[in-house]
């Protein structure tokens, strides 16, 4: 097979996006996309990460365009995959997402449209910008482990919700069925304490939710992190203290309009840098990102600035 040229995508694609609409019509897609597109190979993933391994292996075969196909785990897989790979500088590789999801929560920050012939029309525009990426030193079932993120990564309700959703995994394709898990892993969770360190700061706290945004919008356009900028180098952060059910339910709304920080019991303040562990006699907290359920504290998060160079309208 000759190598890539320097305008061919490898396009990477998730047959269960847009609950299977992907793998419905994906004969038409492939030609729809091809007619926009200069696509050097097409590709489905088969398993939970290979969207990763599809990416990785696609740079290192010397592709400099990437091009994902779903929603944001998808996004998630595929960046991770740039992000992990050794044969380039991650900012050298162009990645554009045709958003085919049910959630699309990465893709609001920077306002690129749902719409594919719309998306594709800005792909061909070519125009890029960079945004920052995190990196996470974690544990899963005892053995450290390390993973990307490139929206919002949760810890405490978020990670019990994000486990909960791996388990439950019809309850992703379905809103009013995921608004339910919600709301029932609202009635399940215990507050378990835990100390979060970062940029000077030391908070110890029976804590509801601990959140890192390099974008803003997590969880189908909730604003856990309204103070996110994707390309300041440093980490959004929102922790909320011990806030009762009744509480939590009131003060919903304020998880959409960006003003989750008035509460009396939510901190919001920037870090470049932070580590999340339990306080003595807890057990670890959960931990998810990009809404993909990874593992549990102790947890140590870093930014890297400028790390991923994507298509933008």
């Amino acid at each position: 097979m000759l190598p890539p040229t320097p305008v061919q995508w490898y396009a990477i694609a998730n047959p269960t996006a847009g609950r299977g609409l992907v793998r419905k019509r994906w004969a038409a897609l492939q030609e729809r996309i091809a007619q926009a597109l200069p696509v050097g190979e097409f590709a489905l993933s088969e398993y939970k990460g290979h969207a990763t391994e599809l990416a990785q292996r696609a740079v290192e075969r010397g592709y400099r365009k990437i091009l994902a196909i779903g929603g944001d785990g998808t996004n998630h897989e595929v960046a991770n995959g740039i992000l992990m790979q050794q044969a380039a500088p991650s900012s050298d590789i162009t990645y554009a997402l045709l958003p085919i999801g049910t959630g699309n929560d990465w893709i609001k920050t920077h306002g690129l449209p749902r719409s594919l012939d719309k998306a594709l029309a800005v792909i061909q525009a070519g125009k890029t910008a960079f945004q920052d990426a995190g990196l996470i030193h974690y544990f899963k079932d005892g053995q450290p482990q390390q993973r990307y993120f490139v929206n919002v990564a949760g810890l405490a309700y978020d990670g019990y919700i994000g486990k909960k959703s791996e388990e439950r995994r019809y309850a992703t394709r379905n809103r009013l069925f995921y608004l339910l898990l919600v709301v029932r892993c609202l009635f399940e969770y215990k507050l378990k304490r835990a100390i979060v360190e970062g940029n000077g700061r030391r908070i110890e706290d029976f804590f509801y939710t601990i959140n890192l945004g390099i974008c803003r919008y997590s969880g189908g356009g909730m604003q856990l992190a309204p103070h996110a900028v994707p390309d300041d180098g440093q980490f959004a952060v929102t922790t909320a203290g011990r806030i009762s059910r009744l509480g939590v339910l009131v003060n919903t709304y304020r998880f959409y309009n960006g003003s989750i920080g008035e509460h009396p019991k939510v901190e919001t303040f920037y870090a470049t840098s932070l580590e999340v562990q339990a306080a003595d006699g807890e057990p670890p907290t959960l931990l998810e990102a990009d809404g993909e359920f990874l593992g549990e504290t102790p947890a140590r998060f870093s930014i890297i600035p400028r790390a991923l160079c994507f298509i933008v309208s």
